[in-house]
């Protein structure tokens, strides 16, 4: 059974409304769309770590109970678990602050067992932080190896945009090890100061790889991919209760339907036709806008069992 091995960075997500707390619950940019794939009966591993403390033991507690392998999750004795607060707008998207202590951030595991048409998810700052880079890379760069499909979520963030020069040797490199790249308008903007998603794609994504997707919120998907495809995809307005896994259940369905649809890394570099991109970005939607509707940041065990296959 092919599997998803996600690696990144575990918090705990405070959610606000109004200036007053109103959920609390593990979280993570890989982590959420680590959890959905888990429901949805996909097989799954996580690398991360988390702290020493009450929210790093319930941390790994609620990825174990979502039947997700933890043997490359790291607890360190010394150090707390990293918060996220969530402030949500009228529109119910969120502006976020985070409290970490990067400078402490270590990484130590073996690698979990990679097999050909296993899925690595990478992003965020983890994908870029200096200080753990080189475990980072050095696990990226033997799942490419073992014949892994690797998707880059770049999820770049304003708080970060002070170290953008610093940062970008290893964002090159992320784009450079890809197979698929997904950004939102907001990442480029912050990195490249471009909103243009066919300005982006020629600029900065396709001498890497030519499987791009520019996500925009509300306003329609912009895919990009090899043979000059160009397409959109609408997104179905909904009433949204929160947005805060938006993206990453984008990233987690998009995963699935590779998977569902038996989608291979020979059939990704060949370049995928224009049915399999409708089919798995049909997924990726699916459920981004599921996770919308609720405070939750992944899918619900329900909408999960459902789509098991």
């Amino acid at each position: 059974m092919r599997k998803v091995i996600g690696i990144g960075e575990t918090v705990l997500d405070i959610i606000f409304r109004d200036e007053q707390p109103i959920h609390a619950l593990p979280g993570g940019s890989t982590f959420n769309a680590i959890i959905s794939l888990s429901r949805a009966g996909m097989k799954t591993s996580f690398i991360g770590e988390t702290g020493n403390d009450r929210v790093g033991r319930m941390i790994i507690k609620f990825l174990k109970d979502n039947g997700c392998d933890t043997d490359c999750v790291n607890v360190y004795p010394d150090s707390k678990s990293p918060l996220s607060l969530a402030f949500l707008n009228e529109r119910n998207d969120a502006e976020y602050i985070f409290y970490k202590d990067h400078p402490n951030d270590r990484l130590d595991f073996t690698f979990p067992e990679v097999n050909p048409d296993d899925i690595v998810l990478y992003g965020s700052y983890y994908a870029l932080n200096p200080v753990i880079r080189p475990q980072v890379k050095g696990f990226l760069d033997y799942a490419k190896e073992r014949g892994a499909i690797l998707y880059y979520d770049v999820n770049f963030r304003a708080s970060h945009q002070h170290e953008v020069m610093k940062l970008t040797p290893n964002l090159l490199e992320n784009f450079e090890l890809a197979d698929i790249v997904r950004g939102s308008s907001e990442d480029f903007q912050i990195l490249f100061k471009k909103d243009d998603p066919d300005v982006v794609y020629r600029s900065q994504i396709m001498f890497y790889t030519k499987k791009f997707i520019y996500t925009q919120a509300a306003q329609p998907v912009e895919l990009r991919a090899d043979g000059g495809l160009k397409k959109q995809y609408p997104v179905e307005p909904i009433e949204t209760v929160s947005t805060v896994g938006a993206g990453d259940n984008f990233n987690a369905g998009f995963i699935y339907g590779l998977i569902r649809y038996g989608i291979t890394r020979r059939e990704i570099e060949s370049g995928l036709q224009e049915e399999q991109w409708d089919e798995v970005m049909r997924c990726a939607q699916q459920f981004s806008r599921e996770t919308c509707k609720s405070l939750y940041n992944y899918i619900s065990q329900e909408f999960g069992e459902q789509m098991k296959v």
